[in-house]
Formats: C-alpha cells, sequence, structure tokens
C-alpha cells in the first residue's frame, strides 16, 4: 500500500481472536452469582455521595465478559471479584469517565500525535501506539485522563470477541519518559480499573536511561503484564502484526501514516462515537 494514510482505519475481518476459556461448573455459578448481585432490584454502587443507581453506561460496562475479566483477576474469589467491580464503578464515576474526560477536554494533549491509534494485530487487538518524543504538555492530571480516554478508545474499536489491546512504544531521540509518580498512577489505574486488558506491551529504541527506569518501576507492575513486555522486537518477524496492519515508519509495516491531527482526530472521535452508539442500542 503506498498511499499515505492519515486516519485510524477499522478491525480486519480476517482476524483470529483468541477463544476464551471454557468455563466450570463452578466458576458459571460464580458469574451467575455476580449478574445477580448487580441486576437486584434497588441496587446502588456503594460509596458514591450522589445517587449510586446504575445508569445505561454502566450497564453496558458490567457485560458478561466484563464479570469474567474480574473474576479471573480476582484468582475467582467471588467477594473479591464484585468489590473489585465495585471499586471500578465508583471510580468511572468519580473519574468522570462519562462525563468529565470529553474529546473536547483531552485534544490539546493530542495535537502533536504523542499517542494514536492505529492498525490491529493478529488476534484483532488494537495498536496504541505512544511516541514519548512528542510530548508536548506539562504533566498535569489532564496527562492521565488523556490517557484514561485514549484506553476507552481503544475499547471502542475494539470487536466482538477482543478484549485486550497491544501497546506499540516507541522511545525515539529525545523521549520524554514521564515521573515515577505519574507512572505509578497510570500502572495503579490500569491494573485496578482495567485487569486483562493488555495483550502485548512492545517497546523499540528503548535507551540506557530508559531501560533503568522501566527496572525501577517493574515491582510495582504485577507479574503477568511483566511477562507481556517484549524490548525492541521485530512484530512482523515475530508474527504479532502483518505488515498491512503495522506502520511503515518506526515498525516496518506497508501503512505509511502520518499523523495530521486535523485529520486524525476528528475521525477517531466519529468513528468510536459510531460504534459506542451501536454497542448502547445493542
Amino acid at each position: 500500500m503506498s498511499s499515505r494514510v492519515y486516519e485510524p482505519i477499522l478491525p480486519p475481518k480476517d482476524h483470529v481472536s483468541q477463544p476464551s476459556p471454557r468455563l466450570n461448573a463452578e466458576q458459571e455459578r460464580m458469574q451467575k452469582e455476580v449478574q445477580a448481585h448487580f441486576s437486584r432490584d434497588g441496587y446502588a454502587v456503594p460509596g458514591l455521595e450522589e445517587k449510586g443507581e446504575l445508569m445505561e453506561e454502566e450497564k453496558v460496562w458490567l457485560s458478561y465478559e466484563c464479570q469474567l475479566r474480574y473474576l479471573r483477576a480476582a484468582k475467582w474469589k467471588l467477594p473479591e471479584a464484585i468489590k473489585r467491580l465495585e471499586k471500578t464503578l465508583k471510580w468511572r464515576r468519580e473519574y468522570g469517565v462519562y462525563t468529565h474526560i470529553t474529546a473536547e477536554y483531552v485534544e490539546p494533549e493530542g495535537v502533536t500525535g504523542k499517542t494514536f491509534i492505529f492498525g490491529y494485530d493478529v488476534n484483532g487487538r488494537p495498536g496504541f501506539h505512544m511516541c514519548p518524543s512528542r510530548q508536548n504538555t506539562e504533566e498535569t492530571p489532564r496527562q492521565v485522563e488523556y490517557t484514561v480516554w485514549m484506553l476507552e478508545r481503544c475499547i471502542d474499536l475494539m470487536d466482538a470477541n477482543v478484549e485486550s489491546l497491544d501497546i506499540l512504544l516507541n522511545f525515539a531521540d529525545k523521549a520524554k519518559h514521564p515521573s515515577m509518580t505519574q507512572s505509578r498512577t497510570v500502572l495503579s489505574i490500569i491494573q485496578d480499573h482495567y485487569p486483562e486488558r493488555l495483550g502485548n506491551s512492545l517497546m523499540i529504541n528503548v535507551p540506557f536511561l530508559v531501560t533503568i527506569f522501566f527496572k525501577l518501576i517493574t515491582p510495582f507492575v504485577d507479574p503477568v503484564s511483566v511477562q507481556k513486555m517484549r524490548f525492541n522486537p521485530n512484530v512482523i518477524e515475530d508474527g504479532y502484526f502483518t505488515p498491512d496492519m503495522i506502520t511503515k515508519e518506526s515498525w516496518g509495516g506497508d501503512r505509511d501514516f502520518e499523523y495530521k491531527h486535523e485529520k486524525y482526530w476528528p475521525k477517531l472521535v466519529e468513528l468510536c462515537e459510531g460504534r459506542r452508539k451501536q454497542w448502547m442500542e445493542n
């Protein structure tokens, strides 16, 4: 493909999604108990100052697949899974995932393309690209909120039977890595509120100081996520991506992608809003 691309693309129809493990009788029982807990009359999210009845967006979020992700993350301990689900429901409401963190609010963080979503791996996972060298703002709460907004857009772009994403982190020259405090904040959000969402973490052009940085933060990362980290992979030869699903620049694919904010951003917002509306209707 020789023509230059400026917009996000839809998931391919021929990807091979990872099959979910079959549940045994005890696991099926636990999932049904989770469903019953959140479906009972008068249920309200505990700990909220405002009304805690579930909103339609929260009912959609509490899908069968979501319940299983939290059960797996809790090592199939039913009370722990329910506790973690309620903690996330409270966090999403208070953090403003549905209200405060809008496209308009976070857009100033995205103008340089320091993160963008493009392409899908061989299992249909969206590619969440991070380019620290394009950092354009100082560390503020909005930087973290922008990361959360982009994670939510990755989820919008997942096809049925796809539950995780790939992080593609390219440390180019003069890359500015985040502080330890901000890194721990983002890691905590991902581990507490996006369990079982990381497919692969692929990193290239990793300088020595950043390698030391990763060694420092590794103790704060859950062991399963650490096993998914790959330094300086060849994403095509190693079988993560097909050439038509990865950018030519940096990753060696066929897609001649260039980030132009005025073209990319409106299309991403439109695409995700359309897919989110469809999920809500379904």
